[in-house]
């Protein structure tokens, strides 16, 4: 990251500048730093200015005691301040979630699009599992085991028993572990693990929803119940593709949005 620029509580936040037009603002997910979604920005660099930026705890962005997502949303409108003073949006799982309380808080942004933000309400059990794994989740990181709160969020996101052992002997499991407190932040910004219904109803600039087609089905239902719900949404479904959204398949649609 080559720029800086301060929240309103004073963390600092690093990010980077890719291309020229419109510009959008990418949000990455839990676990994941403005590298994750880096290789999109560049896909989209021929039709939009792209920004990436490491969320606060992560990477190169400091942090400041205690989270809030209100804080999570000033430094959105920090870097809106930094890069033209409007923008618009485009978040990735849970960052999805965050792009639409930033479009909901009244924010001057021009659109917002998410990639399946994952809202429980669709996933039988879901409520319960979310309830379940906050609660393991903030006893984990209170008590300083920032290796099982990894693990529990990889189980989360449905990674097998053999294969979350596999990360733990690799090399970025440390890398994990480093980032793991911010787990806790993207457990707040996803609430009690709801659709925000009253939330997304008040939000007055266009929402676009994307969903992979190879994904669990209850994730395209969530998708859709985002464009449902906003007063000017679009539902897409991007076939063949997951969670790990490919940038040459996202890419095209996301810059036909942020340019219409």
């Amino acid at each position: 990251m080559d720029k800086k620029t301060t929240s309103r509580d004073g963390t600092s936040l690093a990010y980077q500048v890719t291309g020229q037009g419109p510009t959008v603002i990418l949000v990455s997910g839990a676990m994941s730093t403005g590298g994750t979604v880096t290789p999109l920005a560049h896909r989209l660099a021929d039709r939009c200015t792209a920004v990436v930026y490491d969320r606060r705890g992560r990477g190169e962005s400091g942090d400041t005691a205690p989270y809030t997502v209100a804080r999570e949303v000033e430094d959105l409108a920090a870097l809106i301040d930094a890069v033209g003073g409007e923008a618009a949006l485009f978040g990735v799982s849970s960052g999805g979630a965050l792009v639409l309380e930033a479009a909901a808080s009244g924010l001057p942004v021009r659109q917002a699009a998410v990639y399946e933000a994952p809202f429980a309400d669709f996933l039988e059990g879901g409520a319960e599992r979310e309830a379940a794994y906050k609660e393991n989740l903030n006893r984990a990181l209170t008590e300083g085991r920032r290796g099982d709160a990894v693990e529990l969020f990889l189980r989360l996101t449905g990674l097998g028993e053999e294969m979350i052992r596999g990360a733990r002997r690799s090399p970025m499991w440390a890398g994990m572990e480093a980032v793991a407190p911010s787990l806790a932040y993207d457990d707040a910004v996803m609430g009690d693990g709801l659709l925000p219904r009253e939330r997304l109803a008040s939000i007055a600039v266009p929402v676009l929803a994307v969903a992979g087609g190879a994904s669990p089905e209850w994730m395209r239902v969530a998708s859709r119940e985002i464009a449902d719900t906003v007063p000017r949404g679009t539902y897409r479904v991007l076939e063949g593709q997951t969670h790990m959204v490919e940038p040459d398949v996202l890419g095209p649609v996301l810059a036909e949005f942020v340019t219409g």
